[in-house]
């Protein structure tokens, strides 16, 4: 009964979006937040015993609920505390409905929910692009990824995957202090996120006609632009949604006093703000797919 605890996960996070109360990753970061003040030090080998200890943690406590109770029941209550599909497609509208007014502003103040980009002076458009990217980013990794490692590893694999991912959130950044304690941390999630943001792309072939994209056009975009991309895996998302858009996406950002230009990914049009509802649609569309193709994969494994 794996494929259908999958399949109530999903519906869970339709239906009621993330916990409200006690939600378990807010309390995983304030325990690894706790953890880093305690072990911190400018090292790799500290970085990967405590992201290594972290982690092993989160998945133990997931075959500790599963042994309680039942696998299937772990897996859906984990996977439905683990996956953010509901308010990804929540925040990315409420922006999109703030970029209506003439002023930007609200826009750019709500922005900080989805990405960690400065967003400071940033005009309509640009603020759409961040969100379409945003999109595509997460749901590879607020939904496909939660997904695919429960099929494939059941609760402990979705509690692992998410400790990963919320580690990565607050470690892998290359900034002084965590360029060597958070190697650790982003390399797995590099891993982990390797084979989920290829299956995302795949998943978003197929839904491309739902938003008026094509499936071969799509694949074209994916071979052509997401390698090209500075992350292994979020590149190969976003030209996923490029493709399947008719976007271009890509370009300048920054990052506190860090800044980039991004390789350009589609050969489409700029984003408007009206291309936010047609990005969240075909996040819906990826996220309903990888729920479906998850729970035959793991009624097969089972």
């Amino acid at each position: 009964m794996s494929g259908v605890a999958l399949l109530g996960a999903y519906a869970g996070d339709l239906l009621f979006g993330d916990p409200r109360r006690m939600h378990p990753v807010a309390g995983f970061g304030r325990v690894a937040g706790q953890a880093e003040r305690i072990a911190y030090a400018p090292a790799r080998s500290r970085g990967a015993l405590v992201a290594g200890v972290l982690v092993a943690g989160a998945a133990g406590l997931a075959q500790m609920l599963a042994r309680c109770t039942s696998r299937e029941v772990a897996l859906m209550l984990v996977g439905w505390a683990s996956l953010g599909g509901r308010s990804l497609r929540a925040e990315a509208q409420a922006v999109g409905a703030l970029l209506a007014d003439a002023d930007p502003e609200p826009a750019r103040a709500r922005l900080c929910s989805l990405c960690g980009r400065d967003a400071g002076g940033l005009d309509a458009g640009e603020i759409s692009r961040a969100v379409v990217e945003s999109l595509a980013e997460n749901t590879s990794d607020a939904v496909v990824g939660a997904l695919f490692w429960g099929a494939l590893a059941g609760p402990a694999g979705v509690a692992a995957y998410r400790a990963t991912n919320t580690l990565d959130a607050m470690f892998g950044h290359k900034s002084e202090r965590y360029l060597h304690f958070g190697w650790a941390a982003a390399r797995l999630d590099d891993l982990m996120n390797w084979p989920v943001a290829r299956l995302t792309a795949l998943l978003t072939c197929a839904a491309a006609p739902l938003v008026g994209g094509s499936v071969n056009g799509t694949l074209q975009t994916i071979r052509r632009d997401g390698r090209s991309h500075p992350s292994p895996n979020a590149g190969v998302a976003e030209a996923a949604f490029a493709g399947a858009l008719g976007l271009r996406l890509g370009g300048p950002l920054s990052y506190g006093q860090h800044e980039e230009h991004r390789p350009h990914l589609g050969s489409g049009r700029l984003p408007v703000p009206q291309d936010i509802e047609r990005a969240s649609r075909l996040c819906f569309a990826v996220a309903t797919l990888a729920a479906l193709l998850s729970a035959v994969a793991a009624e097969a494994r089972g």
